[in-house]
C-alpha cells in the first residue's frame, strides 16, 4: 500500500513517529512531497519556535529513513484538480504522481470521495488507516509501537502517558487497542 501523508499528520511528532515507523518496517510505503514538508514544519515553526534548530535533523532523518518518500514532477496536475479547499490540490497531486492508495490525513472534509475516486484514492483518518494494520498485522503494530517506545526512552514514558498522548492527538482507537495489549508492547 503506498500512503501519501498529508502535513496534518507529519506535523504531530507521536502520529509521525508512529507511521513512519510502520513504514520503515515495511507495513507500508510513505510518501509526502517538499510542499507537505514545508507545510507542517512551517506550521510547527509558528507553534513551537524553540524547535527550529530541530526540524531540519527531523526532516533529514525522515528522508534517510524512507528513501523514495519525496514525491517530484506533481505541480502540473494542480491546475486541473478540484477539492473544496484549493489550497489541497498539491496533496492529492504528489497522490496522483505517487500512485498512492491514500492520503492518511485529519481533514477528510477537504478530501471527499467524489474528487479523489477518479484518481483510485481515498482519504483516510490516521486512526482508520491505522486500524487497518492492526487487523491485519497486530504484532507488527505492536513492535514499531515498542520501537518508538525505546527510541523515546530517555527518561522512559510510561504506558499511561503514552495512552493520553495517542487519546491527545486523535488516535484514540489505536490507544485502545495499545491499552488492551500493553504488556506486549511496553518495555
Amino acid at each position: 500500500m503506498i500512503a501519501v501523508l498529508d502535513a496534518n499528520v507529519l506535523y504531530s511528532a507521536p502520529v509521525r513517529d508512529l507511521l513512519l515507523q510502520l513504514a520503515f518496517s515495511g507495513v507500508f510505503q510513505a510518501r509526502w512531497s517538499a510542499e507537505i514538508e514545508n507545510e507542517w514544519t512551517r506550521n510547527l515553526l509558528v507553534d513551537r519556535p524553540e524547535l527550529a534548530a530541530r526540524i531540519p535533523l527531523t526532516q533529514a532523518r525522515m528522508r534517510t529513513a524512507i528513501l523514495d518518500a519525496l514525491v517530484t514532477d506533481y505541480e502540473s496536475l494542480i491546475p486541473g484538480l478540484i477539492l473544496p479547499d484549493p489550497d489541497d490540490r498539491h496533496v492529492l497531486a504528489a497522490a496522483i504522481t505517487a500512485a498512492a492508495d491514500v492520503i492518511v490525513t485529519f481533514n477528510l472534509k477537504d478530501f471527499p470521495a467524489t474528487a479523489l475516486s477518479p484518481h483510485g484514492v481515498e482519504a483516510q483518518h490516521p486512526d482508520e488507516f491505522l486500524r487497518s494494520f492492526i487487523t491485519a498485522m497486530p504484532s507488527r503494530v505492536l513492535d514499531c509501537v515498542r520501537t518508538c517506545l525505546v527510541r523515546l526512552g530517555d527518561p522512559p514514558i510510561s504506558v499511561v502517558s503514552y495512552l493520553v498522548t495517542m487519546r491527545r492527538v486523535g488516535l484514540p482507537e489505536t490507544a485502545a487497542f495499545l491499552d488492551q495489549n500493553r504488556t506486549y508492547w511496553h518495555p
